[in-house]
């Protein structure tokens, strides 16, 4: 069994333009993801998956492996998809998703959740965790039962009518059987896909299972400048970036 990280990018974000290779301590975040990603212990292959020549020819200048794609995907699961369908794979091997604006990925999450997988028979999974951020339609939320998906949203959800709860944070690195991507490409966008904006919603009205786990290790995505001015101030200062000597790597 392989195990293959693809990590998909593009430039033309609509909340913040080019941000794959925005600079973050001398290297384009793209990198750092795909950097960081090699870390991980169970992971064979990392491969960054983009429409952008501009994002090729950063990642051959730091020596990592990309697939240039088709312009016609609607999200990052959709590219990943044309990836399996093109290099060498089998339907036992497995697909990690790491979204290409989550620079703090840390290798520790991405072996957990290869972990957990293994040992669940669900179609996808994903870490979470737990937070008090209301109202930020940037944040995806999970409803669960057990360790089960059965709703994802930007609202905060579940709602607090009767109990207080903390709110299931959705971390962007997804772990997919060669099976349930095959299947996903075969699927229409759906109608709560296109309501909330979430990719995964199309897995679950479509009936795969999606499985999740409660995840120590904080990262976050991307989304705006201000996201961006928070990741700068936080790499500076990044643990991971003194244990694996990241700086010196590069």
């Amino acid at each position: 069994m392989k195990i293959i990280a693809l990590i998909p990018a593009r430039m033309e974000s609509s909340r913040l333009p080019n941000k794959a290779l925005l600079d973050i301590h001398g290297l384009p975040m793209i990198i750092h993801v795909a950097k960081r990603s090699k870390y991980s212990k169970s992971v064979d292959d990392v491969i960054v998956c983009t429409d952008s020549l501009d994002i090729l020819n950063e990642c051959a200048k730091h020596e990592v492996d990309c697939f240039l794609t088709k312009k016609i995907h609607k999200n990052g699961t959709e590219r990943i998809c044309e990836v399996v369908n093109n290099i060498d794979i089998s339907d036992n091997d497995l697909v990690i998703d790491i979204q290409g604006d989550e620079p703090l990925i840390h290798p520790e999450t991405i072996d957990r959740l290869i972990s957990n997988f293994k040992k669940s028979k669900f179609d996808i999974m994903l870490p979470y965790i737990e937070s008090n951020d209301l109202g930020n339609a940037n944040i995806v939320k999970l409803s669960t039962v057990g360790d089960e998906v059965f709703y994802m949203s930007r609202a905060d959800i579940p709602y607090s009518f009767t109990k207080e709860r903390k709110l299931k944070k959705h971390l962007s690195i997804i772990i997919f059987t060669i099976s349930a991507l095959k299947k996903y490409s075969t699927f229409q966008p759906s109608e709560l896909e296109k309501i909330e904006g979430i990719e995964l919603m199309r897995a679950l009205e479509n009936r795969l299972k999606i499985g999740t786990f409660k995840e120590s290790l904080e990262s976050f995505s991307v989304d705006v400048f201000e996201d961006y001015q928070k990741v700068v101030r936080y790499m500076k200062n990044d643990t991971l970036n003194r244990e694996y000597n990241f700086y010196h790597d590069f």
